[in-house]
Order: C-alpha cells, then structure tokens, then sequence
C-alpha cells in the first residue's frame, strides 16, 4: 500500500492545485495518518480594507487542506470535489500566517467528511471552525 506523506504533498500542491491557489504560497507543515497541517503566509493581497485576511482566502485554505487529510486517509492523492463546506468565522486574523488544521472524521468509499480548524499563527484560540464533505471520484488505492 502507498504513503502519502509530506514530499507526496508537496508535489501535489505543485501539480493539482490551481495557479491562485499555488499564489497563496501554502506550505505543508505536517502529514498525519488521517490529517494534515497547512501554513499560509500572512500577506497584504490577502486583506480587505481593514487589515483582516478575506474570508475567501481562509475558505480555500481550509479546502485545501481537507484535500491534503483525505489524502492521507487514503494514503494517496484521489480526485474529489467540495461537496459541502460550512464556516464559521469566530475571530479575524490579521498581521500573522494561518495555520490549518485537517482532520478526516469519515472516509468512506465515495464521501469523505472533515473538520478544519484555523487558527492565528502563535495563538491557541481557534479564528474558524469548518465542517466540510467531499465526493470521492476515483477508486481507492490499492
């Protein structure tokens, strides 16, 4: 059986993931067995008028590294699509990176369902709370 781990992400962040999303400059901070860690560079494109980083940006990250647990639950990349994705924004993050969270709490043959946490670099507190759900669109490894 296959392994994902953090140098198969890496070249998947590299290959699959859509140039604006590669624009966000994301690295793999961890790979777990069913989980990942994803950072996001604080960056001033990402901010509205306020200083706060957009809403939009910290969705993608949180999709994104869904992407990267489901992977990792299955030991291998396999093509999905965002099923459902509710967010829940609890505090605004500005001035600091992201750090994402993933967790696969269900994977089964063709739906996977997460949860993702985002907090500020440095701080304990959650910023967001995602609750996510993925059809899977291949088969499983073998």
């Amino acid at each position: 059986m296959s392994t994902f781990d953090a140098d198969a992400a890496t070249d998947l962040l590299a290959s699959v993931f859509a140039p604006w999303i590669q624009d966000l400059q994301l690295t793999i901070e961890r790979i777990g067995e069913n989980d990942a860690v994803l950072r996001m560079p604080f960056s001033e494109r990402l901010t509205r008028d306020n200083g706060v980083v957009c809403g939009q940006a910290l969705m993608a990250l949180a999709d994104t590294a869904m992407v990267f647990a489901v992977s990792a639950a299955s030991k291998a990349y396999r093509p999905m699509t965002t099923v459902d994705q509710t967010t829940h924004f609890l505090r605004p993050v500005a001035g600091s990176a992201t750090i994402a969270t993933a967790e696969v709490i269900r994977l089964g043959r063709t739906m996977a369902f997460g949860r993702i946490t985002l907090t500020a670099e440095g701080e304990a507190r959650p910023a967001v709370s995602v609750q996510t759900a993925y059809a899977l669109l291949g088969e499983p490894p073998k």
